[in-house]
Protein backbone atom coordinates (compact mmCIF):
# COMPACT_ATOMS: atom_id res chain seq x y z
CA UNK A 1 0.00 0.00 0.00
CA UNK A 2 2.95 2.22 0.71
CA UNK A 3 4.88 1.27 -2.61
CA UNK A 4 1.57 2.27 -4.22
CA UNK A 5 1.06 5.37 -2.28
CA UNK A 6 4.53 6.66 -3.36
CA UNK A 7 4.22 5.53 -6.58
CA UNK A 8 0.88 7.87 -7.20
CA UNK A 9 2.88 11.15 -5.51
CA UNK A 10 5.98 10.33 -8.30
CA UNK A 11 3.37 10.24 -11.09
CA UNK A 12 1.51 13.27 -9.45
CA UNK A 13 5.07 14.90 -9.52
CA UNK A 14 5.54 14.21 -12.91
CA UNK A 15 2.53 15.41 -14.24
CA UNK A 16 3.29 18.98 -12.58
CA UNK A 17 6.07 19.02 -14.22
CA UNK A 18 5.02 17.72 -17.86
CA UNK A 19 2.28 20.81 -16.98
CA UNK A 20 4.46 23.24 -16.30
CA UNK A 21 6.79 22.68 -19.08
CA UNK A 22 4.14 22.17 -21.33
CA UNK A 23 3.15 26.26 -20.17
CA UNK A 24 6.83 26.95 -20.45
CA UNK A 25 7.03 26.21 -24.12
CA UNK A 26 3.42 27.61 -24.97
CA UNK A 27 4.50 31.09 -23.50
CA UNK A 28 7.59 30.65 -25.63
CA UNK A 29 5.57 29.78 -28.91
CA UNK A 30 3.29 32.70 -27.94
CA UNK A 31 5.94 35.11 -27.83
CA UNK A 32 7.68 34.04 -30.60
CA UNK A 33 4.46 34.49 -32.56
CA UNK A 34 3.98 37.97 -31.33
CA UNK A 35 8.08 38.65 -32.22
CA UNK A 36 7.39 37.36 -35.99
CA UNK A 37 4.35 39.42 -36.05
CA UNK A 38 5.88 42.56 -35.42
CA UNK A 39 8.83 41.39 -37.68
CA UNK A 40 6.61 41.14 -40.61
CA UNK A 41 4.92 44.20 -39.98
CA UNK A 42 7.68 46.11 -39.70
CA UNK A 43 8.90 44.80 -43.27
CA UNK A 44 6.10 45.47 -44.74
CA UNK A 45 6.61 49.02 -43.23
CA UNK A 46 10.04 49.38 -44.82
CA UNK A 47 8.47 48.19 -48.45
CA UNK A 48 5.94 50.51 -48.15
CA UNK A 49 8.19 53.38 -47.48
CA UNK A 50 10.79 52.25 -49.95
CA UNK A 51 7.74 51.96 -52.94
CA UNK A 52 6.62 54.93 -52.37
CA UNK A 53 9.62 56.87 -52.35
CA UNK A 54 10.34 55.12 -55.98
CA UNK A 55 7.23 56.15 -56.66
CA UNK A 56 7.89 59.75 -56.13
CA UNK A 57 10.92 59.57 -57.87
CA UNK A 58 9.93 57.93 -60.66
CA UNK A 59 6.23 60.05 -61.16
CA UNK A 60 6.52 63.03 -59.23
CA UNK A 61 2.84 64.30 -58.47
CA UNK A 62 2.34 67.69 -60.10
CA UNK A 63 0.52 70.21 -57.58
CA UNK A 64 -3.03 69.40 -57.48
CA UNK A 65 -2.33 65.75 -58.05
CA UNK A 66 -3.29 65.68 -61.81
CA UNK A 67 -1.71 63.66 -64.33
CA UNK A 68 -3.89 64.34 -67.06
CA UNK A 69 -3.80 63.40 -70.61
CA UNK A 70 -6.70 63.95 -72.58
CA UNK A 71 -9.51 66.22 -73.08
CA UNK A 72 -11.21 66.89 -69.79
CA UNK A 73 -13.36 69.27 -67.70
CA UNK A 74 -11.40 70.11 -64.47
CA UNK A 75 -12.94 69.99 -61.32
CA UNK A 76 -11.51 71.90 -58.25
CA UNK A 77 -13.73 71.56 -54.83
CA UNK A 78 -14.42 74.92 -52.56
CA UNK A 79 -14.88 73.08 -49.25
CA UNK A 80 -15.42 73.73 -45.91
CA UNK A 81 -14.52 77.34 -44.27
CA UNK A 82 -12.88 79.41 -46.10
CA UNK A 83 -9.72 80.33 -44.22
CA UNK A 84 -5.73 80.85 -44.91
CA UNK A 85 -4.24 76.86 -43.42
CA UNK A 86 -7.20 75.88 -43.79
CA UNK A 87 -8.99 72.98 -46.59
CA UNK A 88 -10.36 75.79 -48.76
CA UNK A 89 -7.13 78.07 -48.61
CA UNK A 90 -7.34 80.74 -51.35
CA UNK A 91 -3.43 79.49 -52.11
CA UNK A 92 -4.15 76.20 -52.59
CA UNK A 93 -7.93 77.54 -54.52
CA UNK A 94 -5.97 79.51 -56.74
CA UNK A 95 -3.12 77.38 -57.72
CA UNK A 96 -5.58 74.30 -58.89
CA UNK A 97 -7.28 76.93 -60.70
CA UNK A 98 -4.06 78.40 -62.73
CA UNK A 99 -2.74 74.85 -62.73
CA UNK A 100 -6.24 73.72 -64.37
CA UNK A 101 -6.67 77.02 -66.62
CA UNK A 102 -2.80 76.65 -68.43
CA UNK A 103 -3.46 73.08 -68.92
CA UNK A 104 -4.02 72.76 -73.05
CA UNK A 105 -6.42 69.96 -72.64
CA UNK A 106 -9.02 71.59 -69.95
CA UNK A 107 -11.70 72.18 -71.90
CA UNK A 108 -13.85 74.10 -69.06
CA UNK A 109 -13.50 74.38 -65.26
CA UNK A 110 -16.48 73.61 -62.32
CA UNK A 111 -15.84 74.56 -58.96
CA UNK A 112 -17.36 72.50 -57.14
CA UNK A 113 -18.73 74.50 -54.02
CA UNK A 114 -19.79 72.92 -50.45
CA UNK A 115 -18.89 76.32 -47.86
CA UNK A 116 -20.79 78.45 -45.05
CA UNK A 117 -18.09 81.00 -45.83
CA UNK A 118 -15.50 82.56 -44.13
CA UNK A 119 -12.70 84.96 -44.46
CA UNK A 120 -13.86 87.74 -46.93
CA UNK A 121 -10.13 88.78 -47.81
CA UNK A 122 -9.55 84.95 -48.65
CA UNK A 123 -12.77 84.80 -50.60
CA UNK A 124 -11.71 88.25 -52.90
CA UNK A 125 -8.73 86.53 -53.53
CA UNK A 126 -10.67 83.71 -55.40
CA UNK A 127 -12.94 85.75 -56.93
CA UNK A 128 -10.37 87.91 -58.37
CA UNK A 129 -8.16 85.21 -59.71
CA UNK A 130 -11.34 83.77 -61.71
CA UNK A 131 -11.67 86.87 -63.13
CA UNK A 132 -8.49 87.40 -64.43
CA UNK A 133 -8.61 83.84 -65.87
CA UNK A 134 -12.00 84.83 -67.70
CA UNK A 135 -10.06 87.93 -68.60
CA UNK A 136 -6.74 85.93 -70.36
CA UNK A 137 -9.12 83.03 -71.77
CA UNK A 138 -12.65 84.53 -72.50
CA UNK A 139 -13.31 81.25 -74.04
CA UNK A 140 -12.89 78.52 -71.18
CA UNK A 141 -15.98 78.34 -68.96
CA UNK A 142 -15.73 78.63 -65.64
CA UNK A 143 -18.97 77.20 -63.67
CA UNK A 144 -19.71 76.47 -60.01
CA UNK A 145 -21.62 73.75 -59.20
CA UNK A 146 -23.47 73.86 -55.48
CA UNK A 147 -23.71 70.76 -53.31
CA UNK A 148 -24.85 71.38 -50.11
CA UNK A 149 -24.40 74.72 -48.89
CA UNK A 150 -23.06 77.83 -51.06
CA UNK A 151 -23.22 80.68 -48.14
CA UNK A 152 -21.84 83.99 -47.69
CA UNK A 153 -17.53 83.67 -48.96
CA UNK A 154 -18.66 80.66 -50.85
CA UNK A 155 -21.03 82.46 -52.93
CA UNK A 156 -18.66 85.88 -52.95
CA UNK A 157 -16.43 82.98 -55.00
CA UNK A 158 -19.21 81.25 -56.99
CA UNK A 159 -20.48 84.48 -57.93
CA UNK A 160 -17.51 85.13 -60.19
CA UNK A 161 -18.47 82.20 -62.41
CA UNK A 162 -19.91 81.95 -65.62
CA UNK A 163 -22.68 80.32 -64.29
CA UNK A 164 -24.04 78.61 -61.24
CA UNK A 165 -25.86 75.46 -61.31
CA UNK A 166 -27.70 73.88 -57.74
CA UNK A 167 -29.44 71.38 -56.48
CA UNK A 168 -33.21 71.69 -55.30
CA UNK A 169 -32.31 71.25 -51.73
CA UNK A 170 -29.01 73.33 -51.95
CA UNK A 171 -28.96 76.42 -49.54
CA UNK A 172 -27.91 79.79 -51.43
CA UNK A 173 -27.12 83.23 -50.04
CA UNK A 174 -25.79 84.98 -47.01
CA UNK A 175 -24.72 87.70 -49.13
CA UNK A 176 -23.76 89.82 -45.64
CA UNK A 177 -21.06 90.35 -43.20
CA UNK A 178 -20.55 89.15 -39.06
CA UNK A 179 -19.10 89.99 -36.69
CA UNK A 180 -19.92 89.08 -32.97
CA UNK A 181 -18.43 88.16 -29.30
CA UNK A 182 -19.66 88.24 -25.83
CA UNK A 183 -20.19 90.87 -22.98
CA UNK A 184 -20.26 89.99 -19.84
CA UNK A 185 -20.25 93.34 -18.18
CA UNK A 186 -23.62 92.56 -15.96
CA UNK A 187 -21.97 89.28 -15.07
CA UNK A 188 -19.03 91.80 -13.23
CA UNK A 189 -21.32 93.82 -11.72
CA UNK A 190 -22.70 90.93 -9.72
CA UNK A 191 -19.64 89.17 -8.97
CA UNK A 192 -18.45 91.95 -7.69
CA UNK A 193 -15.42 92.05 -9.65
CA UNK A 194 -13.85 94.83 -10.61
CA UNK A 195 -11.93 94.48 -14.08
CA UNK A 196 -8.58 95.82 -14.63
CA UNK A 197 -7.18 96.78 -18.31
CA UNK A 198 -4.51 98.87 -19.25
CA UNK A 199 -4.03 100.03 -22.73
CA UNK A 200 -1.87 102.41 -25.29
CA UNK A 201 -4.31 104.02 -27.73
CA UNK A 202 -8.32 105.09 -26.49
CA UNK A 203 -9.40 101.91 -28.61
CA UNK A 204 -7.23 99.17 -28.36
CA UNK A 205 -9.40 97.26 -25.54
CA UNK A 206 -12.98 98.06 -27.46
CA UNK A 207 -13.58 93.78 -28.43
CA UNK A 208 -12.44 92.99 -24.79
CA UNK A 209 -15.74 91.17 -23.84
CA UNK A 210 -15.24 92.62 -19.68
CA UNK A 211 -15.51 95.83 -21.04
CA UNK A 212 -18.58 98.30 -21.76
CA UNK A 213 -18.56 99.38 -25.47
CA UNK A 214 -18.75 102.74 -26.71
CA UNK A 215 -21.31 104.72 -28.53
CA UNK A 216 -18.43 105.64 -31.18
CA UNK A 217 -16.76 102.01 -31.03
CA UNK A 218 -19.82 100.92 -32.15
CA UNK A 219 -20.51 103.29 -34.67
CA UNK A 220 -16.75 102.33 -36.20
CA UNK A 221 -17.23 98.34 -36.02
CA UNK A 222 -20.42 98.82 -38.02
CA UNK A 223 -18.86 101.28 -40.76
CA UNK A 224 -16.23 98.69 -41.01
CA UNK A 225 -18.98 96.00 -41.47
CA UNK A 226 -20.86 97.74 -44.13
CA UNK A 227 -17.66 98.78 -45.93
CA UNK A 228 -17.05 95.23 -46.52
CA UNK A 229 -20.61 94.07 -46.73
CA UNK A 230 -20.36 96.59 -49.99
CA UNK A 231 -17.57 95.27 -51.13
CA UNK A 232 -19.52 91.72 -51.20
CA UNK A 233 -22.53 93.15 -52.67
CA UNK A 234 -20.61 95.23 -55.34
CA UNK A 235 -18.90 92.00 -56.54
CA UNK A 236 -21.89 90.22 -56.73
CA UNK A 237 -23.54 92.55 -58.86
CA UNK A 238 -20.57 92.65 -61.03
CA UNK A 239 -20.38 88.62 -61.03
CA UNK A 240 -24.46 88.21 -61.97
CA UNK A 241 -25.43 91.25 -62.97
CA UNK A 242 -29.16 91.32 -64.75
CA UNK A 243 -30.13 88.34 -63.42
CA UNK A 244 -30.03 89.26 -59.98
CA UNK A 245 -33.97 90.00 -59.38
CA UNK A 246 -34.84 93.64 -57.56
CA UNK A 247 -35.51 92.39 -54.21
CA UNK A 248 -34.75 94.18 -50.81
CA UNK A 249 -34.37 90.93 -49.36
CA UNK A 250 -31.25 90.12 -51.27
CA UNK A 251 -28.68 91.37 -49.83
CA UNK A 252 -29.83 90.70 -46.06
CA UNK A 253 -28.29 87.64 -45.54
CA UNK A 254 -30.64 85.42 -45.88
CA UNK A 255 -30.33 82.67 -47.62
CA UNK A 256 -32.72 80.61 -50.19
CA UNK A 257 -33.14 76.60 -51.37
CA UNK A 258 -32.23 76.01 -54.69
CA UNK A 259 -35.30 76.66 -56.75
CA UNK A 260 -35.84 80.42 -54.82
CA UNK A 261 -32.28 80.99 -55.34
CA UNK A 262 -32.58 80.85 -59.57
CA UNK A 263 -35.56 82.79 -59.18
CA UNK A 264 -33.77 85.47 -57.85
CA UNK A 265 -30.81 85.24 -60.38
CA UNK A 266 -28.88 84.25 -57.45
CA UNK A 267 -28.15 80.73 -59.55
CA UNK A 268 -29.05 80.05 -62.91
CA UNK A 269 -30.34 76.19 -62.97
CA UNK A 270 -30.41 72.75 -61.36
CA UNK A 271 -27.54 70.54 -62.39
CA UNK A 272 -24.67 68.44 -60.63
CA UNK A 273 -20.95 68.03 -61.89
CA UNK A 274 -21.52 65.40 -64.52
CA UNK A 275 -24.41 67.16 -66.17
CA UNK A 276 -22.76 70.63 -66.50
CA UNK A 277 -19.69 68.80 -67.45
CA UNK A 278 -21.57 67.01 -70.14
CA UNK A 279 -24.28 69.49 -71.17
CA UNK A 280 -22.50 73.05 -70.49
CA UNK A 281 -18.81 72.04 -71.30
CA UNK A 282 -19.22 68.90 -73.77
CA UNK A 283 -16.56 67.01 -71.96
CA UNK A 284 -17.66 64.14 -69.68
CA UNK A 285 -14.02 63.10 -68.83
CA UNK A 286 -13.39 64.54 -65.74
CA UNK A 287 -10.13 65.68 -63.65
CA UNK A 288 -9.61 66.56 -60.27
CA UNK A 289 -7.53 69.55 -59.56
CA UNK A 290 -8.00 70.16 -56.50
CA UNK A 291 -4.55 71.07 -54.54
CA UNK A 292 -3.92 67.67 -52.41
CA UNK A 293 -1.95 67.25 -48.81
CA UNK A 294 1.67 66.94 -49.18
CA UNK A 295 1.96 63.32 -49.81
CA UNK A 296 4.56 62.98 -47.31
CA UNK A 297 1.84 64.01 -44.92
CA UNK A 298 -1.29 61.64 -46.21
CA UNK A 299 1.62 58.84 -46.18
CA UNK A 300 2.42 59.32 -42.41
CA UNK A 301 -1.16 59.85 -41.43
CA UNK A 302 -1.95 56.68 -43.25
CA UNK A 303 0.91 54.68 -41.83
CA UNK A 304 -0.61 56.06 -38.36
CA UNK A 305 -4.09 54.58 -39.11
CA UNK A 306 -2.61 51.67 -40.19
CA UNK A 307 -0.55 50.86 -37.34
CA UNK A 308 -3.17 51.73 -34.38
CA UNK A 309 -5.61 48.96 -36.02
CA UNK A 310 -2.80 46.76 -36.42
CA UNK A 311 -2.06 46.95 -33.16
CA UNK A 312 -5.18 46.90 -32.20
CA UNK A 313 -5.89 43.31 -33.77
CA UNK A 314 -2.42 42.33 -32.55
CA UNK A 315 -3.66 43.18 -29.17
CA UNK A 316 -6.76 40.70 -29.71
CA UNK A 317 -5.13 37.89 -31.12
CA UNK A 318 -2.63 37.64 -28.05
CA UNK A 319 -5.93 37.80 -25.64
CA UNK A 320 -7.61 34.99 -27.70
CA UNK A 321 -4.20 32.70 -27.52
CA UNK A 322 -3.69 33.40 -24.13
Amino acid sequence: MALFSKNKTVLNEQQWERSVLEKVALASVVEQRRTRRWGIFFKLLLVLYIVAISGVAVFPVKEGGVLASKSHTAVIDVKGIIMSGGEADADNIIKSLNKAAVDPKTKGIILRVNSPGGSPVQSSYVYQAIKAIKKNQPDLPVYAVVEDLCASGGYFIAAAADKIFVNESSIVGSIGVVMNGFGFTDVMKTLGVERRLYTAGSHKGFMDPFSEIKPGERKHVQGMLDSIHDEFIQAVKQGRGDRLQDNPDLFSGLVWAGNDSIRLGLSDAIGNVKSVAVNEIGEEHLVDFTAQQPFFDKLAKGLGVAMAEFTNKLSMLDKYQL
